[in-house]
């Protein structure tokens, strides 16, 4: 039996719940800038610590990956995604999250061949495309600017 693509969206739509588009709208708004909150409330704390400016420029991504790494392994991570759906992709934290992820999936086949092999599955395209794009960036800036 042969099911064609009209076909199966139906089925696919049937079987699938109904989505609050408006809520989780709210919630991923909400969250991501709670997650962007904490980032300047964590800058705050090591301006006060004496850090200068470029220090806390540096020190809040690496903060904001720990904890994100953190709670993932916590398995904390997994379930405010459930409900902030896209608000936890704000970069950063959803970047932590992309790597730590399948580390931790596959860490039962050792640490080399599992989690080392495994680590960048997901975030590896980002890497790569993201440096691509930075390259073409730089380029066409050089360019426009020369």
């Amino acid at each position: 039996m042969k099911i064609t693509g009209g076909e199966y969206g139906k089925m696919a739509k049937k079987a699938s719940p109904p989505t609050n588009k408006l809520k989780n709208g709210i919630f991923a708004f909400v969250i991501g800038g709670l997650v962007c909150s904490l980032g300047e409330g964590i800058g705050m704390v090591y301006e006060k610590l004496g850090a200068d400016a470029d220090e806390v420029k540096m020190l809040i991504p690496v903060t904001l990956i720990v904890i994100a790494a953190l709670l993932t392994a916590l398995g904390v991570f997994d379930k405010i995604a459930y409900y902030a759906g896209a608000g936890t992709i704000v970069p950063i934290t959803g970047f932590a999250n992309s790597i730590v992820s399948p580390a931790m999936e596959h860490q039962s086949e050792g640490k080399i061949l599992g989690t080392g092999a495994n680590m960048f599955k997901i975030a590896g395209p980002v890497i790569v495309y993201g440096t691509l794009a930075a390259v073409i960036y730089g380029v066409v800036y050089y360019m426009m600017n020369r």
